[in-house]
C-alpha cells in the first residue's frame, strides 16, 4: 500500500507544480510534468476505485454481522459476493497499470525489412510486408517516409528502410522484430511446388539528436551514384550517401533522393537509430539475464511468425497463436495479433503481482 500512497503523493505534487507560475514559465519543464501527470491520472483513478470497493466490502460485511433479518442478510451476502468479484477485477486492472512502460513506447520508429533466404520469392514477400505495414499505418493514422530502398524488377525489395511517425508507434510494432517466414507457391515456380522463404524485420526506436552526442570526427561520409533495379544508374551525379560510424562500424546509407543534402539527412536519421539500437540491445541483454517476463521481442534472428498461403494460416510461434484469413492480415489487419502479444506480455508481468 506504500507504493500506492507514493503514487498519490507524486500526483498531488505534480498538480501543485503545474499550477506553479515558476514552472509555467519553463515550457520544457511544464511539458515534462504534464506528461507525467497524464500518465499517473489513470492509475490514481483506479486506486480510488480500488479503495472505494475495498471500503464497501468492509461496510457490507459489517452490516452482515449485525443484521438479523434473513432476507436482508441474503441481500447483503449477494452484494458482498458482487463486490468481491469487482475487487478482483479492479485489482488486476490496477496491477496492469502499475507495470512500468518501456522507455521507447511513445517513440516513432525506423523499420528495416530485408529479404533473406529464398531469392526472388523472399524479395517479393519483403514487398508484401512493406505494404502490410503501410496499410496498418494508414488504419492508425500514422505517416510513413521511405528512407532507403533496393527494389527488384519483380516489384519486390532486397531491402527497404522507412520511418513511421504517429502516436505510440513503437509500443504497437515492437513485437514485429524478427524473422517472418512465408510458405507458398512462388510466381516464378512452374511446377506448383511450395517454397519456404524468410524475411527479417528490424524495429528501431527513432533517436533524437539530443539523445546521442555524435562527434562529426567519428563519421566517414562517402558518396556514390544511386542505382535502380537491375543495377542501372538512375543519375550520373554522386547523390547517394553512405555514412560510417567509426567507433562501432555501424553503416547507414540513402539513395532515394536526388539531392545529396536530403540523402545525408535521411542517412543520419537511420544511423542515429542504429546506434541507439546497439545501445538498447546491450541493455536488453543485461535485463534479460535478470528477467524472465519477455515474450520474445528482442532477438532479430528469432523466427517469430509463419505465413502459410496454401492453408490460409498465420502462426505466431512466440505465443502459439494461429489465425485464418491470411490476406486480411496482409491488408493491414494486424491488431488481433498485436493485441494478443501485448496481453501475453502483460500476463507474464502480472504473474508477480505488484499489490
Amino acid at each position: 500500500m506504500k507504493k500506492l500512497e507514493g503514487i498519490e503523493e507524486r500526483y498531488k505534487e505534480l498538480e501543485r507544480n503545474l499550477a506553479n507560475p515558476d514552472i509555467i514559465a519553463q515550457p520544457n519543464k511544464l511539458k515534462e510534468y504534464a506528461k507525467e501527470h497524464a500518465q499517473l491520472s489513470k492509475i490514481v483513478l483506479k486506486i480510488q476505485e480500488y479503495r472505494t470497493i475495498s471500503k464497501n466490502i468492509s461496510d457490507t460485511e459489517e452490516m452482515l454481522c449485525m443484521e438479523s433479518d434473513e432476507e436482508m442478510k441474503e441481500l447483503a451476502q449477494n452484494e458482498t459476493q458482487k463486490l468481491k468479484e469487482d475487487f478482483k477485477k479492479t485489482e488486476r486492472e490496477l496491477n496492469l497499470l502499475l507495470i512500468p512502460k518501456e522507455p521507447y513506447d511513445s517513440k516513432n520508429i525506423i523499420m528495416e525489412i530485408r529479404a533473406g533466404t529464398g531469392g526472388d520469392e523472399a524479395c517479393l514477400f519483403a514487398g508484401d510486408l512493406f505494404r502490410m505495414y503501410n496499410r496498418y499505418a494508414e488504419r492508425k493514422g500514422w505517416s510513413i517516409e521511405v528512407l532507403d530502398s533496393h527494389a527488384t524488377e519483380l516489384k519486390g525489395f532486397k531491402e527497404v528502410v522507412f520511418s513511421i511517425q504517429g502516436k505510440d508507434v513503437y509500443q504497437h510494432l515492437k513485437y514485429e522484430r524478427g524473422i517472418h517466414r512465408v510458405q507458398r507457391v512462388p510466381l516464378t515456380e512452374s511446377g506448383g511446388r511450395i517454397h519456404t522463404s524468410a524475411v527479417s524485420v528490424a524495429i528501431l526506436p527513432e533517436a533524437e539528436e539530443v539523445e546521442l552526442n555524435i562527434n562529426p570526427k567519428d563519421l566517414k561520409i562517402d558518396t556514390f551514384c544511386s542505382s535502380a533495379p537491375g543495377g542501372q544508374h538512375v543519375n550520373k551525379t554522386s547523390s547517394a550517401i553512405r555514412i560510417t560510424y567509426l567507433p562501432s562500424g555501424i553503416v547507414a546509407q540513402c539513395q532515394d533522393e536526388r539531392s545529396q543534402y536530403k540523402n545525408k539527412i535521411k542517412a543520419m536519421k537511420i544511423l542515429r537509430a542504429r546506434i541507439l539500437e546497439e545501445m538498447r540491445d546491450k541493455q536488453d541483454r543485461e535485463i534479460a539475464q535478470k528477467r524472465k517476463s519477455q515474450v520474445g521481442s528482442g532477438d532479430r534472428s528469432e523466427k517469430i511468425r509463419t505465413y502459410n498461403f496454401p492453408q490460409d494460416r498465420i502462426t505466431d510461434h512466440r505465443i502459439g497463436l494461429t489465425m485464418r484469413n491470411l490476406m486480411n492480415v496482409l491488408d493491414g489487419s494486424l491488431d488481433p495479433i498485436i493485441n494478443a502479444l501485448f496481453e501475453a506480455q502483460q500476463k507474464k508481468f502480472s504473474e508477480e503481482l505488484i499489490l
